[in-house]
C-alpha cells in the first residue's frame, strides 16, 4: 500500500506557465493575444505592459492589438515551458 501511495506523488502534474511583454508606446495597443497550434489565449494591457496567464507549454505567436493610428504587430516563436514565464520583450508598433 505504501508503494502504491509513493508512487502517485512521484508524478508532477504539469504547470501552466505565462507570457510577459511590453509595448511601446505605452497607450497603443489595447490587448494582447497569444496562438500556439493548440491554444488561443488573450489579455488587456495596461500601461504598455501585459502578462498571458495560463499558457501551456509550446510556441506562441504574439499579436499586440492596436489602437488608431497604430498597426497591430506580432512577434513570433515565443517557447513557454511549464510553469515558467516566457519574456516577449518590448514590441514597438508602428503608424
Amino acid at each position: 500500500m505504501s508503494i502504491a501511495a509513493a508512487g502517485l506523488f512521484a508524478f508532477k502534474g504539469i504547470e501552466n506557465g505565462s507570457i510577459k511583454g511590453k509595448v511601446s508606446p505605452a497607450d497603443g495597443a489595447s490587448r494582447a493575444w497569444a496562438l500556439s497550434s493548440s491554444d488561443t489565449l488573450q489579455t488587456e494591457i495596461k500601461n504598455g505592459a501585459y502578462e498571458i496567464k495560463d499558457a501551456k507549454a509550446g510556441t506562441y505567436r504574439i499579436i499586440i492589438e492596436a489602437k488608431p493610428p497604430y498597426k497591430n504587430a506580432a512577434k513570433d516563436n515565443i517557447t513557454v515551458s511549464d510553469g515558467q514565464p516566457a519574456d516577449a520583450g518590448e514590441i514597438k508598433l508602428e503608424q
